[in-house]
């Protein structure tokens, strides 16, 4: 602990300084994703400008080994596997934290690198390089300075560490809300570079902000101290086996939710009714929508599991997650009807897709933060931290395996299309549905046990 002065509710004046930190370095990110398959579509894969891109025709030819595809379906890819690796990449930058850099110095390198990918983004020719700068950038700092937030505590101080991750949580959702309003209003109004170096000086301002707080972080190169476990017992294996299967279960609900930041706005810059009385609402927006139900539903969600409780009636977490699964599949139902429910001009209301984004948003409360608590919780002490790393996992495959069923969007109807993504998360309900309760006894763990462990 780096900080003995409270300054923020009893907190470390270091924690501020993460916390607007990661506010602005998410508003960087999500306003630069809001923008990216649009940019693709719309530009970037367009004749004039597709060839002048450096190492674009390679990666095309790559991905096309199978056949040509459609710049949407190309797009699509890329945009999956981009927001794969960018969850997949903080294993290697928390290794580097680890036995080389420290926390602090990767962090700040990390900033530096996607602030460079920022600015490369604001040339065609440099946008593959600008991706492979965002995501190793990312891969240094994500992962780091969460880790950092931690480090502000003594061990003793749970309380205090669990309601800082809680105030460092609600600056990623405010940084993800203001991103692509901002930097979809800049480019709609003087295009997609505008957008992108938006987001370029927002990492830069995150830099700042991170380097004048530096004498109040941790995150010095230090050697840990090694503790010996013993090996896993029978009963530790077949619960880190179920923590697995449940880790790999949830790649259903978040490729199925990913979606939206992919298709579900491109579908909204094609088929929605955006015109008001001020001009069209950029579709880039959208983006936003999720994130802001994730704020301000946590109030209410938190009200009625306590009222549950009190009745006995509250689901445990392995009910949560299969209702959050169903709630991803419900949502994308809306997208369905707005595809089928079209006027003359074939928009639909924008009602169809807010309700769609804003359920997916609630759903992302029930089975994503709950997962992870569950994990903490469950796995045994001797694989604790590796499994929790695992769990990000989900992630990346679920962001990959969205990115290749969205190549297939221009292949089918709209609808046909949402209720396959619909039918995804069901699916992932429909095996919690039968494996839960097994499920919920094997992770059923007495805490004196674990704490023995």
């Amino acid at each position: 602990m780096q900080e003995a002065s409270p300054t923020l509710f009893g907190h470390p004046r270091g924690l501020v300084y993460l916390a607007f930190t990661e506010a602005w370095e998410r508003f960087s990110y999500y306003g630069m994703t809001a923008l990216l398959v649009l940019y693709m579509v719309g530009q970037l894969l367009t004749p004039g400008h597709a060839e002048h891109v450096l190492g674009l025709a390679g990666l095309r030819a790559l991905l096309e080994s199978n056949g040509p595809m459609s710049d949407q379906a190309f797009a699509s890819l890329v945009y999956g596997w981009y927001g794969g690796l960018v969850y997949f990449t903080p294993i290697l930058g928390g290794l580097l934290a680890d036995r080389l850099l420290g926390t602090r110095a990767t962090v700040v390198l990390g900033a530096l690198l996607m602030a460079a990918g920022h600015v490369a983004m604001t040339f065609d020719a440099s946008f593959l390089i600008a991706l492979g700068l965002l995501i190793l950038g990312s891969g240094c700092l994500k992962g780091n300075i969460s880790a950092q937030v931690g480090q502000l505590y003594p061990v003793e101080a749970e309380s205090l560490r669990t309601q800082a991750y809680t105030i460092f949580s609600a600056a990623i959702n405010i940084g993800a809300v203001a991103g692509p309003i901002v930097c979809g209003a800049v480019a709609a109004i003087h295009g997609w570079h505008a957008g992108f170096g938006v987001a370029g000086a927002l990492m830069i301002l995150a830099l700042v902000i991170y380097l004048a707080g530096q004498r109040h972080l941790p995150g010095g190169r230090e050697r840990k101290a090694r503790t010996d476990y013993p090996p896993l017992t029978a009963a530790e294996r077949r619960r880190v086996l179920l923590l697995i299967l449940l880790i790999v279960i949830a790649i259903l609900p978040l490729m199925a939710y990913i979606m939206i930041w992919n298709i579900g706005v491109l579908w909204v810059d094609r088929h929605a009714e955006l015109s008001t009385a001020l001009g069209d609402v950029p579709a880039s927006w959208f983006n936003s929508v999720d994130s802001f139900f994730s704020i301000i539903a946590v109030p209410p969600l938190v009200a009625l599991w306590r009222w549950q409780a009190k009745r006995g009636r509250e689901p445990g977490d392995i009910g949560k997650i299969g209702i959050g699964m169903a709630l991803v599949g419900a949502s994308a139902l809306f997208m369905v009807a707005g595809s089928l429910i079209a006027g003359p001009d074939g928009r639909a209301s924008v009602l169809w897709p807010l309700a769609g984004f804003a359920g997916m948003g609630i759903a992302f409360l029930y089975y994503w933060p709950v997962l992870l608590a569950l994990v903490s919780r469950a796995a045994p002490a001797k694989v604790n931290a590796t499994m929790m790393s695992a769990s990000f996992l989900a992630l990346f495959a679920g962001s990959v395996l969205m990115g290749w069923l969205g190549s297939y969007y221009d292949e089918m109807h709209p609808a046909l299309f949402w209720t396959i993504d619909a039918a995804i998360g069901f699916a992932g309900a429909l095996i919690i549905l039968v494996v839960g309760r097994p499920l919920a006894r094997g992770l059923a763990v007495d805490e004196r046990k674990r704490e023995q462990a």
